[in-house]
């Protein structure tokens, strides 16, 4: 039986990753920033397989606890980046955590003889930090794939930047390490959304779906959203869960970084469906993902199907 690290494996996609490999009859080690905060991760227990997880206090700032973290894994999932758009200190709250987080990851992987495989949990914004709007120089309508350039703008938000910055030095790593004893790959979903495991009220990804449920702005940045009615191009949590599992139980993927998405639509319609009406527009493919289904055979879910069943669970 092999394990399995999932560093951020208690958060929203992390959970469902969690279950996904406990499901395939592996060893799941979570980590945890605070193992005194059981509420973040007491639903992990209620999984099938449960007996099979461990949970672990670490702070990805901290080198030495990465590498005993990692120092009994054959895959390492690396899901652990904050992913919060209410920001007082990006430098503390965003960057630190998430490119020094990185470079320690790296590292501490890089010491570890036991690894076959890490897969990096990127984001749309290591491809684009403008989204959900177009990349400089696209129309809105225009798509995109893995076959353009990478696009980053230093008047995006500090999250898109730091997970675009962190991409970049995982790509510099393997550039640089020609000769690694095991492969890195990486997933870039789009906006994702569907059901929680868990009853967390502070997931980021989950609000976003309260928010325009109910059509509330409680900044500017989301009121945005409305205003312009900006295309969404969305992903199933379920799905990207999925991927990941593939991605790191498949070999000959060494320094792929897949898009993961579905439809797109405008907000105005992503609200209609939470609210189990239909949408007023035809889904369109903004964002490809014809390499994820080529190379990890995943078919995604229609949006519709995927906003319904979140709001099934808020009713």
């Amino acid at each position: 039986m092999k394990t399995v690290g999932i560093i951020g494996g208690s958060g929203f996609i992390g959970s469902h990753v969690t279950k996904k490999f406990l499901e395939e009859g592996f060893n799941v080690k979570v980590s945890v920033t605070d193992i005194k905060k059981s509420e973040k991760y007491e639903h992990l227990f209620n999984l099938g397989n449960s007996d099979n997880l461990n949970i672990s206090p670490l702070k990805v700032e901290n080198i030495e606890a990465l590498k005993d973290f990692v120092s009994d894994c054959e895959l390492v999932i690396h899901g652990g980046t904050p992913f919060q758009l209410d920001v007082k200190d990006p430098q503390k709250e965003l960057f630190d955590p998430t490119i020094k987080g990185t470079e320690n990851f790296l590292e501490a992987v890089s010491q570890s003889p036991s690894i076959e495989k890490v897969v990096f949990i990127a984001s749309v914004a290591a491809w684009n930090t403008n989204f959900p709007l177009p990349a400089g120089g696209k129309a809105p309508t225009d798509t995109f794939s893995e076959k353009d350039t990478p696009f980053m703008s230093q008047e995006s938000h500090p999250y898109a930047q730091a997970k675009f910055i962190a991409n970049q030095t995982v790509e510099k790593f393997i550039e640089e390490n020609p000769k690694l004893s095991f492969e890195i790959a990486s997933v870039s979903p789009v906006m994702v959304m569907g059901t929680s495991l868990s009853n967390r009220e502070d997931s980021t990804s989950t609000g976003i779906q309260y928010l325009f449920k109910n059509k509330i702005a409680p900044n500017p940045f989301i009121q945005m959203f409305y205003d312009e009615d900006v295309p969404m191009a969305i992903v199933d949590v379920k799905d990207v869960a999925n991927a990941i599992y593939k991605v790191a139980t498949t070999q000959g993927l060494h320094g792929k970084d897949f898009l993961l998405s579905s439809e797109t639509y405008p907000v105005s319609d992503v609200s209609l469906m939470l609210n189990h009406k239909s949408p007023k527009n035809k889904a369109v493919i903004i964002y490809k993902n014809g390499l994820a289904k080529t190379d990890l055979d995943i078919q995604f879910r229609p949006v519709q199907e995927t906003l319904n069943n979140y709001a099934q669970m808020i009713k």
